[in-house]
C-alpha cells in the first residue's frame, strides 16, 4: 500500500514546480513508513489501519487510492487531518472504532451500575461487621463451651477415670461393711439384719473388685 503511495509521491514530485518558483511542504509522517514496507502503517488517535488485513481488504483500500487525483494523493500525504478523515472512511476503521465506542459505553453502563450498587455493598460489609463482633462471636462461645463438655466426658469414660472410680467405691464398700461389723458388734443392729446388709456389701465389693482386676489386666495387656 504504502510503496504504492510512494509512487505516486514520486508522480507529484515530478510534477511539482522546482524548489525556486514553489517551497514544497513537508509531509507529517516519518519517510521511513514509505520507504521501509517492514514499517507499522501511520497512526492517530482516531483510529489506524489493522496491521494484517486480507489480499481483498487491501485491494479495495488500493482501489479508492486509484480513484484519487495526484492532488489529492498529495494531499493525504501532506496534510494529517485529510489523511486522518480519508482513514476513518475505511470501512474496517469504521468496524473497530464502532467496537471500541461499543465497548467504551458497555464498560461505562457497568461502571454506573456498581456505583449504583456501593450502598447496598456496604450494607451488607456492615451486616458482615455485626455478624463477626456479635454472632459468631456468641457461635464460637458456644462451640467452646460445648468442646469442653466433651472433653469433661472423655476424661470421665476414660479408662484410667473409670478404674479410680472404681477403687473408691471398693474402698467406701470396705469402710461400709467395717462400719457394719461396729455396729453389730456395739448391739445396735440385730444379727439377722447385719448377715443381709453384710452379705449384701460383701457382694457388691467382690464384683467390683473382679471388674477392677479385668480392666487392669486389659489395659496392661
Amino acid at each position: 500500500m504504502f510503496n504504492f503511495w510512494g509512487s505516486k509521491e514520486q508522480q507529484l514530485g515530478e510534477s511539482r514546480p522546482s524548489s525556486s518558483e514553489q517551497s514544497p511542504q513537508q509531509p507529517w509522517y516519518s519517510p521511513s513508513l514509505v520507504t521501509s514496507p517492514s514499517s507499522s502503517r501511520p497512526q492517530s488517535s482516531g483510529g489506524q489501519i489493522p496491521s494484517h488485513v486480507s489480499p481483498g481488504e487491501a485491494a479495495g483500500i488500493i482501489a479508492l487510492l486509484k480513484d484519487k487525483s495526484v492532488d489529492e494523493l498529495g494531499k493525504l500525504l501532506t496534510d494529517k487531518n485529510a489523511y486522518q478523515q480519508f482513514l476513518n472512511s475505511l470501512d474496517q476503521v469504521s468496524i473497530q472504532n464502532n467496537i471500541r465506542e461499543e465497548l467504551r459505553k458497555e464498560t461505562l453502563h457497568l461502571a454506573r451500575e456498581n456505583l449504583e450498587k456501593e450502598p447496598q455493598i456496604v450494607e451488607l460489609r456492615n451486616q458482615c461487621r455485626i455478624i463477626r463482633t456479635s454472632e459468631l462471636a456468641t457461635a464460637q462461645e458456644k462451640l467452646n463451651e460445648l468442646e469442653n463438655q466433651r472433653d469433661e466426658i472423655l476424661r470421665f469414660y476414660s479408662p484410667g477415670s473409670l478404674l479410680h472410680r472404681l477403687q473408691d467405691a471398693m474402698k467406701k464398700g470396705d469402710e461400709e461393711s467395717e462400719e457394719l461389723q461396729q455396729k453389730y458388734m456395739e448391739k445396735e443392729i440385730d444379727t439377722a439384719a447385719f448377715v443381709q446388709k453384710y452379705k449384701k456389701l460383701r457382694s457388691l465389693y467382690h464384683r467390683r473388685a473382679l471388674i477392677h482386676l479385668a480392666a487392669k489386666t486389659s489395659s496392661m495387656g
